[in-house]
């Protein structure tokens, strides 16, 4: 349940599959509880009574249309809410469809917006209460009922807006912070291929008497360390480590080092069944890099949510295609995978967009599952 309200009060980036799916879930919540509470004021209030100003099956079909107008609030809040509030003047079946409205205001607008808005709504209801001829509570009644409702929309609202721009602000830090790490890593390692560069011309340059096998062997290092540079260069999306001086330091880890990190984590007591089906040769060391860290982040969340529990580890591909990765690990009964920020899939997001793959992360069936693809070229 947690997960789910998480999920509702931010919502993914646009576009994504799990962005559309919780608007489709938000768009059915809204619709519903705003007949809920229309059908239960239509049944206490005066619109079933003698002297309403039209029939209650007419007072209906008008809030039905209103709650279906819900649907175009994300679009238009303001025009939608602002659309609504005379129709409540005649229709208390659409006041359900007004406070919703006024809520999505609240979330997307500034306060002073949806305070007028609000303001509005409540104004309505004495117009509601002039136009009946035998009105059975007086229209102070008719204020209170308005306002209370409408104040607790709002202030939710602002609160869940509130939320959101934190929330937001805190993934934006978390993804600058990664291509800030991503960038020092970079530095290392082109300094690295640089140093075996020079090391390897000093080397030809010193060595006048080699031989041709030497020179060739020599030349051929040099050209391999020269297109590693180029690929990590590419990669480069910030401003290299400031004030970096002294020796620079070893190549981040890759594909080779999976199995130390994963008896690591067997070490700590995590069941970690590891599979690796990537053929020789390997992709390049920026694909590698990457993929280490994608396990490493899954090994991290299955230890923090599933601690105890069996982890799948799987690794296959082949050039031409792309480098796969896939962690799984049960989910107890009652967790919220994620629910916690999952800042460090956002990391991981960067770090595959970088090298032009996708990842996706899932809970279902009690199962939480986190899967990248790594385009690697033939």
């Amino acid at each position: 349940m947690s997960g789910l309200l998480f999920a509702l009060l931010v919502p993914e980036p646009p576009g994504s599959a799990g962005s559309r799916t919780r608007d489709r879930l938000a768009d059915g919540l809204a619709v519903g509880v705003a007949l809920a509470y229309g059908g239960l004021m239509l049944s206490i209030g005066d619109a079933t009574r003698p002297g309403a100003f039209v029939p209650w099956p007419v007072d209906v079909a008008i809030g039905v249309l209103a709650c279906l107008a819900l649907l175009a609030r994300r679009r238009w809040p303001v025009a939608v809410a602002a659309a609504l509030l005379p129709v409540t003047a005649v229709s208390v079946m659409a006041t359900g469809a007004a406070i919703v409205a006024l809520f999505t205001v609240a979330v997307r607008r500034r306060a002073r917006v949806a305070s007028l808005l609000g303001a509005g709504y409540v104004a309505a209801g004495p117009i509601y209460f002039l136009l009946h001829d035998r009105p059975e509570f007086p229209v102070w009644m008719d204020v209170v009922a308005r306002a209370g409702p409408v104040l607790a929309a709002i202030g939710w609202g602002l609160f869940v807006g509130a939320h959101r721009r934190l929330t937001g602000s805190r993934v934006d830090q978390a993804r600058l912070t990664e291509r800030a790490r991503i960038a020092r890593e970079m530095h290392d390692v082109l300094a690295h291929r640089m140093s075996l560069v020079s090391l390897h011309a000093g080397a030809l340059e010193v060595r006048t008497d080699a031989r041709p096998e030497e020179i060739s062997v020599a030349a051929a290092a040099i050209r391999g360390s020269v297109h590693d540079a180029l690929q990590e260069l590419r990669t480069v999306i910030g401003v290299l480590r400031e004030g970096a001086v002294g020796r620079p330091e070893p190549p981040q880890p890759g594909l080779a080092d999976l199995p130390e990190l994963v008896d690591g984590a067997r070490a700590t007591g995590m069941a970690v069944t590891y599979t690796y089906r990537v053929p020789s040769p390997e992709p390049a060391a920026v694909l590698g890099r990457t993929a280490y860290r994608v396990v490493q982040e899954g090994l991290t969340n299955a230890r923090k949510h599933s601690p105890g529990a069996a982890v799948d580890v799987l690794l296959d591909g082949a050039a031409g295609g792309d480098l796969r990765i896939r962690i799984t690990n049960p989910v107890p009964v009652g967790a919220a995978p994620g629910s916690g920020g999952g800042l460090g899939l956002v990391g991981i997001g960067e770090r595959v967009a970088l090298v032009g793959g996708r990842v996706e992360h899932r809970a279902a069936s009690h199962e939480f599952r986190l899967e990248a693809w790594l385009p690697w070229p033939g």
